[in-house]
């Protein structure tokens, strides 16, 4: 199944507006709403963070159809895994079949502020991997008891559950964690400007690789892709709104060690718009936008999140689905 969603925006907008734009990507025809936590956002001046727990309760409240869920919350620091095992049952009794949990390895952007150690990439893919079969087993089994390397119960139990368990979808964008979604997720979840051979010869080829070794078909996960859009009739518009997620376009380099956002804010601005508008698909023109967004589609993904920069939500969301979501819905 071919989906189409919104990425709405909680770094860029207050919680009441953000949640405006996610009702009425449901009313527009969008399948689904996700929203990344974090406890900082990437720039100070203009920037939000609501929580995104309480956020996607009052998401599911306000609607009925749309898939709701974090890309990507982390797990492993700010919460105990068996919080957000909690959390996400709890969700899913009030949004049955509609609630997924998107987690990743995280940055420290959100959890040095809170005093907390930052270890190396080895360590956080160990944390993600532990937590997240830590909340499976408490999905699956009453009284856990669970000693491991990071994280520890004692005869928990989650006792509100929905009838199905919530599907844990990994986001990554290295082999390692990608061909762990293979291994134990329900779906996988990626970036999109990074280079197509990324993609096609790393990430895909990893997540199936990942699944044969567990005895799984990868097209029993969804592949998800959060896709950076900027599109609008005036062309100029579309290249300046990349401004405000400069962030975005700083190298792993330039950006490791920042946890400050008025610093990141400083080394984004300092960025001209032809580096920032690099990570988007920039257009005015249909045509050549559903091209470029339908290769994504022809590599395998199934699920196309839109992340959109601009500070005008609804003139995108409604451009949107007049003009880019029927034609792609055509092609998928």
């Amino acid at each position: 199944m071919i989906r189409f969603g919104y990425k709405a925006s909680a770094e860029q907008f207050a919680p009441a507006e953000l949640l405006k734009y996610g009702v009425l990507a449901e009313e527009l025809g969008f399948d689904s709403v996700f929203v990344s936590d974090h406890f900082q956002p990437w720039r100070h001046d203009g920037g939000h963070a609501p929580a995104a727990l309480p956020w996607l309760g009052a998401l599911a409240a306000r609607t009925e159809r749309v898939l709701v869920g974090t890309s990507v919350l982390t797990p492993t620091f700010r919460y105990h895994p068996a919080v957000i095992a909690q959390a996400f049952a709890t969700l899913g009794c009030l949004a049955p079949g509609r609630a997924i949990l998107g987690v990743g390895s995280g940055e420290s952007l959100n959890e040095v502020p809170l005093g907390l150690a930052w270890p190396d990439g080895k360590e956080r893919f160990a944390r993600l991997k532990e937590s997240v079969q830590l909340i499976q087993r408490l999905w699956s089994e009453d009284r856990v008891t669970y000693e491991g390397q990071f994280y520890r119960t004692e005869n928990a139990t989650i006792y509100d559950k929905p009838a199905t368990p919530v599907p844990v979808y990994i986001g990554a964008s290295g082999p390692a964690a990608t061909r762990l979604a293979g291994r134990i997720a329900d779906g996988f979840i990626t970036t999109s400007g990074k280079g197509h051979a990324l993609y096609t010869d790393t990430l895909l080829p990893a997540v199936r690789e990942g699944a044969e070794k567990a005895g799984r078909k990868v097209d029993d996960l969804d592949l998800l892709i959060e896709v950076k859009v900027s599109f609008d009739d005036d062309h100029h518009r579309a290249h300046q709104d990349t401004r405000h997620w400069g962030a975005l376009a700083l190298s792993p380099e330039e950006k490791t060690g920042v946890e400050d956002p008025i610093e990141m804010q400083r080394l984004s601005d300092a960025l001209p718009v032809e580096r920032t508008a690099t990570r988007w698909i920039v257009s005015s023109d249909p045509d050549e936008h559903i091209a470029r967004v339908a290769e994504y589609l022809d590599m395998g993904f199934q699920h196309l999140v839109f992340h959109a920069p601009g500070p005008d939500q609804e003139r995108f969301l409604r451009l949107y689905a007049e003009r880019i979501l029927p034609e792609l819905r055509a092609r998928g």
